[in-house]
């Protein structure tokens, strides 16, 4: 016998009542945090104008800060490559090459900028901070001539401000702000600061942090957690990041990036040779070149005076002798002024013994990846794989023809790698026992490694957090109270429906 309409009547109700006090259930047990909407999503921009060529990165993290420190990642990288401009001018180099004409460094950086504002909303761009850090090519240039460097800074800012974006300046960047900043980076992708494990955010342990090694076109730099106090408390940073103190030791060389290097060992080879012909031991035997010796000289790192029988032009001339190209290199350091400390560099300067795991990028990375050497291989195996290139003749498909597309740079690569293995040995003080520890790598979970992301880092604690808004907030609870409302009515009507049901009145 079926049920009667009655019956029926109270089963549906029954069946809403009970599904919507389920409902509330599930709700009451959520925390509000889960059922408001995601998080807002912050965006940060930072170029980085390097010596011989400026990058621009887009980095984001949610607004909602872990120890007032941002959760950021890498969500653009974009490259300015030589190509013409609506002038017709090249663009593409270090903006330090613009001190002829500074407006050009403004205008080179339109491209990439455009490219940046086309992924970030544009309800979000007003509110995007924006910042350019000149790195060495530019620090040398406020050494050689401080009006040039002003003029370019102004040209950059210039053209940086007419785009919608919170514009924080554009200003050369100290060489201990770019290493500190690239150690920064480093840790941080590695997990060395703070990563996520089992559904919350946690930091690592104390001294698992490695240090970085960076060697770029102008300066090189160096920075890691020294076992003991650093003493040179000029060559000391300190931040605080996910709400935990670090204390480095860095340390930035003007002058000791790899083309400053090859410029001023040229230089001291032309003075040693008093004649038009240089016969240089580090360039492959059978290899002849003629260049200019006028931007030689204009370099600040050039200390060398022209040869007295100075033209314009010097023929330079492979010997292949590596042997030779390292007593060369190293008359490029003044060791002696070290000599019996072990606090100590080259050239006077302080540096705790290092210790532990370090990340070796930029051009220590370029030149042992041309060399197949970033596996990690023994130090004495490095040494002898540079060797053998270095002694490998010009000609005869020996290296010319085996390395396509790499004319640029080719004849640089033996004295760049010895001149890696004098600097980090000699220099830097690492050992057979320490070189393990040195890993040559461009990236690091997955990210470019370099200083701009250790400023975005330090940057996104100066950035207010975002908590849910009030708007937010109300509209959850009016919601919620709008559910329980629902639910009540209905409990009320299936209660008055089974009194009427089981209780008919007479």
């Amino acid at each position: 016998m079926g049920l009667s309409w009655k019956e029926r009547v109270f089963m549906t109700l029954l069946g809403a009542a009970t599904a919507s006090g389920l409902t509330v259930l599930v709700l009451i047990l959520v925390e509000a945090t889960y059922v408001l909407l995601p998080a807002h999503i912050k965006f940060g921009i930072v170029f980085d104008a390097g010596s011989s060529h400026t990058s621009l990165f887009v980095y984001q993290w949610p607004a909602n800060k872990e120890k007032d420190t941002g959760v950021v990642s890498q969500a653009l990288a974009c490259q300015i490559e030589a190509g013409a401009l609506s002038s017709g001018a090249v663009s593409g180099p270090g903006i330090s090459s613009y001190a002829s004409d500074p407006a050009l460094a403004g205008e080179s950086l339109r491209g990439c900028l455009e490219e940046a504002l086309a992924l970030i909303p544009k309800t979000q761009h007003q509110e995007t901070p924006t910042f350019l850090g000149a790195t060495a090519g530019m620090r040398l240039l406020r050494q050689k001539n401080s009006s040039q460097a002003r003029d370019i800074l102004a040209a950059v800012s210039q053209v940086l401000s007419e785009f919608p974006v919170d514009f924080w300046g554009a200003r050369i960047l100290d060489g201990q702000d770019e290493g500190a900043f690239a150690w920064i980076t480093i840790n941080y992708v590695l997990g060395m600061l703070i990563k996520y494990s089992f559904g919350e955010w946690i930091l690592p342990e104390e001294g698992t942090q490695v240090g970085a090694l960076d060697l770029g076109g102008a300066s090189t730099q160096i920075s890691f957690v020294p076992r003991g106090p650093i003493l040179d408390q000029s060559t000391q940073a300190t931040f605080l990041l996910y709400g935990a103190n670090y204390r480095i030791y860095t340390h930035s060389h003007l002058c000791f990036g790899r083309d400053q290097m090859l410029s001023r060992l040229l230089a001291r080879l032309a003075q040693d040779s008093q004649a038009a012909l240089v016969r240089h031991p580090c360039y492959h035997s059978g290899y002849r070149v003629t260049q200019s010796l006028a931007p030689l000289y204009e370099s600040p790192c050039v200390h060398f005076t022209a040869p007295m029988n100075f033209t314009q032009s010097l023929v330079v001339e492979g010997t292949g002798n590596p042997g030779a190209c390292v007593a060369a290199i190293r008359g490029l350091f003044n060791f002696s002024s070290c000599k019996g400390r072990e606090d100590c560099a080259f050239n006077g300067v302080y540096q705790p013994p290092v210790h532990g795991q370090f990340y070796a990028f930029s051009n220590f990375y370029y030149t042992f990846h041309f060399l197949n050497l970033t596996a990690r291989q023994s130090l004495s195996t490095i040494n002898a794989t540079i060797w053998e290139f270095c002694r490998r003749p010009w000609k005869l498909s020996q290296v010319e023809a085996n390395y396509p597309g790499q004319e640029r740079w080719l004849p640089n690569y033996c004295a760049s790698g010895l001149y890696i293995l004098t600097l980090l040995l000699e220099g830097y003080g690492f050992s057979e026992d320490t070189w393990p520890g040195v890993q040559f790598q461009k990236q690091a979970g997955g990210m470019d490694i370099g200083w701009t992301l250790g400023y975005m880092l330090n940057l996104t604690g100066m950035i207010p957090a975002e908590a849910p808004t009030e708007g937010r907030a109300q509209s959850y609870s009016t919601w919620m109270a709008g559910v329980v409302f629902v639910v009540l009515t209905l409990v009320t009507i299936l209660g008055a429906a089974a009194v009427q049901l089981f209780w008919p009145q007479d």
